[in-house]
């Protein structure tokens, strides 16, 4: 193999502040032999405050002299992080003087390549205001229908019904809110072509555009139609991606460095659950899932294999059995499921494939996408009664399709190259980061978000009257239930994995919601190998 070794010191400036988007990549990078350098966190914002730009330029202008690659989130850079690109009020003027940063650090380090992804801004798709402007608690799904039928009469002529409905909406949302939410748009737009014209000249290197919650119709579709003209004209079809995802990218191109650092080019075979996952499109994406599998993939540096036998891993994806629109989310009911959900996938075969790869010797990850916002209980119920969870080298299940996919493909980008010629004084070290990091997804991803979660949101959080994304003054009361809740799940269903039970502890929630969990691993010290600085916690 190529490059075991290696002195290459990379920058990484993440999307925001959340474990997945700090966390995961660093933890990723602990496998490795790179040097992966993070802002201190305490330069980051929180939620809706934005980080601070002149801290982390004077940052990055020091760190660059000797780094050899930055992966960059723009929409952390130019606006401060995920949420506050939902919000800013910084002219396209602002914008352009904030990007040629990017100029400034290539100047300084003519040598570093630059990897920048920038996110197309997402619509909510209901009445929310938690990470939008508070208008959208009123008007969030206005806004995304409004644009529906506005794009859809461009295409095809709108119906009697329809255009009825246009007028009716249009003259509910107030003229003041549509201007401050297209305003922000167009700017946001902007500075996608700018970053587009960065990658032509040469200044960044590699660029990804996700598709953010986005569906085949509105003010994203029209925006990434825009888009894929200009790239195609400039002929930078190479170097510039836009497919759906958010919060996995950091992964994504973490894995895409690797590959081309070690000159590794993995190949992968996709074995799917369902006859029909492969075609259907997941919820908030506008493509099939399989498309969206092989943009994950070319982004990461892998190759779709034709067949198992001489892959490098093999992706076995639990995929949708019918629309997703006819599924649910990971925490509700699966009795209130269509009876296709049942009839149209086969759980004890895809378990017999998986025990049969695993006698091949194939390294084995597990995209959990059957459902969204968690894992597909049954299934690993399945799994784990018959001790096979030990056969996976990689899982992952949460949120977003998307999300999920480029999160376990990294990790099976890198664990497939050490698990080939690692010299011996380094495997046990990978191996152990390796198991913790597919520990924590597990706990999770299915763990949390699909078991302990819907509990107590269920049981828990109306006996103390606070929502899901407002806990109020009662978060060390259910981090502390939280806790107690993971550790019986973890005695229920991972006693079989090697090593012993894993044990929870010191359980934190993000951004004061229940939608994410961070927690420490007891004896897992991965979390903080590989970085220069993972300050503070996230509380």
């Amino acid at each position: 193999m190529n490059g075991i070794f290696s002195n290459e010191k990379i920058i990484y400036l993440p999307l925001d502040e959340r474990p997945c988007n700090y966390h995961y990549p660093v933890q990723l990078a602990s496998m490795t032999d790179l040097v992966l350098i993070v802002p201190p966190l305490s330069l980051l914002g929180m939620k809706k405050q934005p980080a601070q730009y002149e801290s982390l330029r004077q940052w990055l202008e020091k760190e660059v002299v000797d780094a050899t690659r930055l992966i960059v989130s723009l929409d952390l850079l130019l606006y401060g992080g995920i949420v506050p690109s939902r919000l800013h009020h910084l002219t396209n003027k602002e914008c352009e003087d904030r990007l040629e940063l990017l100029k400034h650090l290539k100047a300084i380090n003519p040598s570093l390549k630059i990897y920048a992804n920038n996110l197309i801004l997402r619509v909510p798709f209901d009445d929310n205001d938690d990470e939008e402007p508070s208008y959208c608690a009123q008007h969030g799904r206005k806004l995304y229908e409004y644009k529906r039928m506005l794009d859809k009469g461009e295409r095809e002529n709108l119906s009697e019904f329809e255009m009825n409905s246009l007028t009716k909406l249009t003259m509910k949302i107030p003229s003041n809110v549509l201007t401050d939410f297209t305003d922000r748009r167009a700017t946001n737009a902007y500075v996608n072509r700018m970053a587009i014209r960065y990658a032509d000249e040469g200044i960044i290197d590699k660029l990804v555009i996700p598709l953010d919650g986005n569906g085949r119709d509105g003010y994203s579709a029209k925006e990434h139609h825009e888009l894929l003209f200009m790239v195609d004209k400039s002929n930078l079809v190479d170097r510039v991606m836009l497919y759906p995802g958010a919060d996995e990218i950091g992964c994504t191109l973490l894995a895409g460095v690797f590959c081309e650092i070690k000159n590794y080019f993995p190949e992968a075979y996709v074995r799917y659950s369902s006859t029909q996952g492969p075609f259907l499109i997941p919820r908030y994406e506008d493509r099939s899932l399989n498309e969206s599998i092989k943009s994950h993939m070319t982004a990461a540096g892998v190759f779709m294999a034709d067949s198992s036998t001489e892959s490098d891993f093999v992706l076995m994806v639990n995929a949708p059995p019918l629309s997703q629109s006819e599924t649910n989310e990971s925490y509700q009911n699966s009795q209130k499921c269509s009876c296709s959900y049942h009839s149209e996938i086969h759980l004890n075969e895809f378990r017999q494939a998986l025990r049969a790869y695993s006698k091949k010797g194939l390294f084995i990850a597990l995209a959990d996408v059957a459902v969204c916002s968690g894992a597909d209980h049954k299934l690993m119920k399945l799994l784990s009664k018959g001790n096979e969870l030990n056969l996976l080298g990689a899982y992952a299940a949460w949120n977003t399709s998307g999300n999920t996919l480029g999160t376990v493909i990294a990790h099976a980008v890198i664990a497939s190259y050490y698990s080939k010629e690692t010299p011996q004084e380094t495997i046990a070290v990978w191996r152990e980061r390796s198991k913790s990091f597919m520990l924590r997804r597990l706990i999770e991803d299915w763990g949390y978000q699909t078991v302990v979660r819907s509990e107590v949101i269920a049981e828990v959080l109306p006996e103390l009257d606070v929502t899901p994304m407002d806990l109020g003054s009662r978060g060390d009361e259910l981090r502390g239930v939280i806790k107690e809740g993971l550790n019986e799940f973890c005695s229920t269903y991972l006693m079989g994995m090697t090593g012993g039970k894993p044990q929870v502890a010191d359980v934190k929630l993000p951004w004061h919601r229940m939608f994410e969990v961070d927690f420490t691993l007891v004896g897992d010290e991965s979390a903080q190998a590989g970085t220069n600085d993972l300050d503070g916690a996230l509380a």
